[in-house]
């Protein structure tokens, strides 16, 4: 999908802040785009190493969560850790394990499978009162009110967490959450591993005297993992584990570095890193099996013991990748059957299935939504007849207040701005789709379902120096609040577009000039190999350094490949015609048509005249709307017989474009 292009203007106090700061003045513009503006603030940012932890006793009843705990360590009391199944569970009731028992606290932990819903159970709570004294949440149990005051006679609660508030707070012995309103920590952006991690270090402070900054590597993957706000605390946080990832003294997570291959020399571990490898596999724990898989991982007391496990963690993620797959392509063909339209025209999106992943559906829904940029619900329809829904929303439109706006058809819902999660009976999801469509409809302009993105500067990549980009690298670690800097070049001219990797799955091409030519990579786009050599493009990058053989030069890593704006050209009748004409042919010679969109368009181009992969594209799908087009069971097209008329405006894509005026 096209995206437009939102190109920061060059701020005229960079030079200054520049100066102030003793950076460049690239850097400096950089910074005023995050609105950092003063020298204290862009040293604090390029240097969060340098800056203290806050004293984790600003917490609000830290120093209660700490008296418990310190009573219980020194009685012998019997403490239960209760985590989350994400990565920011996982790694949250790791860290409390490592760190209590370290200090000599008889402790074991309990994570709910996915089917028990997030957060505290009644039948865990009751089975767990029965065997422990104290209850340590992490990551969990702010919104758990009622359930704690049945059974805080049985069990005292120590509640720590992240998410927000409700109107009351569980009746714990204390409630550590940044985000309570009467809580004065200065940074309240912190994941579940982060307020964990802020318990450690008043509990060592405590009973030890000591600081602690063990385990950060930790409190880096929780963080990066729960995609928070990295900025101050947050910043440290991951810089410093970031910094020890590779010399970590866990076993467990030394045994997965080895199985993805990350521990080798030649490989940086970023917040990328993170998010794309180390996460996916511990978050498949919790989403095919059990999180348990990956605290066990990460408490291995060896990385012989951890190996197995990790590779099992491995194996577990191309599971989910296998069915996150199946479960689009449902998804997909549930769509393409909608007789109110296509997808394109539709407000917002509602799928449902029986027996689709329940742990598996939100990554579905951001697949769609990066696909079609509508706001997406995906519901797995269970056996007794409830669904589970995972919701993602676009720019604009705030998916909580339009749950709430839809609260007559579900059963309850809960979430943010940008992501929900919900359950209904499975006889309301028609009315559902209905009323969630309608709320989009309401509130969302035709703009709002253009995707945007964000450019920091137009700059032609034979422009970019290796000492622009080293100073890119100040910038480090990127994540929610420092997206990695793109930059942006229109209406290039590439060459020597080729496949590339083990599948032939990538594409590498050069742009620049023969005696200045710029390497350009982009992931599992090769079946753009003839469009590139022969259109002009519109490209968003990233610039590295690449090192080999003792080489050192400059190449981009591609983000987003367009058609130039010349390109973009909506196919005429007289284009149809002549496309149908092709196919009609290749069709009576080969018995179907078995050329991907990119050959079709570079064989018109040849026959009749210059066609782009986006007007082609466009033609074909014209067809199919009209079902002149169809796929076969061998996975070709084929143009069945038909002795009807052409009637263009039957298909949604040529009348929406006729409507708003785009058709010659």
């Amino acid at each position: 999908m096209l995206k437009e292009w939102k190109v920061y203007k060059k701020e005229p106090d960079a030079e200054k802040l520049a100066q102030a700061a003793g950076i460049t003045p690239v850097v400096a513009n950089l910074l005023l785009h995050r609105g950092i503006r003063t020298a204290e603030e862009a040293k604090a940012f390029l240097h969060p190493e340098q800056m203290p932890f806050h004293d984790p006793f600003a917490m609000k009843d830290m120093d209660k969560a700490v008296s418990r705990i310190r009573t219980a360590i020194e009685a012998g009391e019997h403490i239960v850790v209760y985590g989350d199944y994400d990565v920011d569970g996982i790694t949250s009731t790791t860290l409390m394990l490592r760190s209590l028992r370290a200090l000599g606290a008889n402790v074991d932990y309990y994570i709910p499978d996915r089917s028990e819903g997030y957060g505290f159970n009644a039948p865990a709570l009751e089975k767990l009162a029965a065997d422990h004294d104290l209850l340590l949440s992490v990551d969990c149990g702010i919104a758990s009110a009622d359930l704690v005051a049945r059974v805080k006679d049985k069990m005292d609660f120590v509640i720590t967490d992240h998410h927000l508030p409700g109107k009351e707070l569980p009746p714990a012995i204390a409630v550590v959450n940044p985000h309570r309103e009467d809580d004065a920590y200065p940074f309240k952006e912190l994941c579940g591993c982060g307020v964990a991690f802020k318990l450690c270090q008043a509990l060592w402070k405590d009973m030890k005297g000591e600081s602690f900054e063990r385990d950060i590597e930790l409190v880096a993957l929780g963080t990066v993992a729960d995609v928070v706000l990295l900025r101050d605390e947050n910043r440290k946080i991951v810089k410093q584990g970031l910094a020890v990832m590779k010399q970590t003294r866990i076993p467990g997570l030394q045994a997965l570095l080895k199985v993805l291959e990350l521990d080798k020399p030649d490989k940086k571990i970023t917040s990328g890193t993170i998010g794309f490898q180390i996460g996916p596999r511990l978050n498949s724990a919790g989403r095919m099996e059990s999180a348990r898989i990956g605290v066990e991982l990460l408490m291995s007391p060896t990385v012989k013991e951890g190996i197995p496990l990790a590779e099992h963690l491995n194996e577990l993620n191309s599971k989910r990748q296998a069915v996150e797959q199946d479960i689009l392509a449902r998804a997909e063909e549930q769509l393409a059957s909608d007789l109110s339209g296509a997808p394109e025209d539709m407000p917002a999106i509602v799928v449902a299935g029986k027996d689709w992943n329940p742990g598996v559906i939100g990554i579905v829904g951001s697949r769609l939504v990066e696909k079609y940029y509508k706001p997406t619900i995906v519901c797995c329809i269970q056996e007794d007849g409830t669904c589970k829904g995972s919701c993602r929303s676009i720019e604009g439109l705030n998916m909580f207040e339009a749950l709430t706006s839809c609260k007559d058809d579900l059963i309850q819902f809960g979430g943010h701005a940008m992501a929900a999660g919900l359950s209904l009976r499975a006889e309301n999801i028609d009315k559902l789709r209905e009323d969630f469509g309608a709320y989009a409809k309401s509130h969302l302009s035709k703009e709002d379902y253009v995707p945007k993105i964000d450019i920091e500067a137009e700059i032609p990549p034979e422009e970019v120096t290796e000492a622009i980009v080293n100073e890119l690298d100040a910038l480090e670690p990127y994540g929610e609040g420092n997206q990695k800097p793109l930059f942006g070049v229109r209406d290039v001219r590439a060459w020597g577009a080729r496949a590339i990797g083990k599948e032939s799955q990538h594409l590498m091409f050069n742009i620049g000039t023969q005696e200045h030519r710029i390497h350009s990579v982009c992931w599992n786009r090769a079946d753009l190999v003839n469009a590139v050599n022969n259109e002009v493009l519109d490209i968003v990058y990233v610039p590295e350094i690449n090192e080999w053989n003792g080489y050192r030069n400059i190449e981009i890593f591609v983000n987003s490949l367009d058609p130039a704006q010349g390109e973009r050209q909506i196919p005429s009748r007289d284009t149809l015609a002549n496309i149908y004409r092709q196919l009609h042919q290749l069709q009576h010679q080969e018995g179907s048509i078995r050329y991907t969109d990119a050959d079709l368009a570079t064989m018109f181009s040849q026959r009749y005249q210059h066609i782009s992969l986006y007007t082609m594209g466009m033609g074909l799908r014209v067809f199919e709307e009209l079902g002149l087009l169809v796929e076969t069971e061998e996975g070709h097209r084929s143009l069945p017989p038909t002795q009807q008329h052409m009637d263009l405006m039957a298909s949604p894509t040529y009348r929406r474009c006729h409507e708003h005026g785009e058709m010659e």
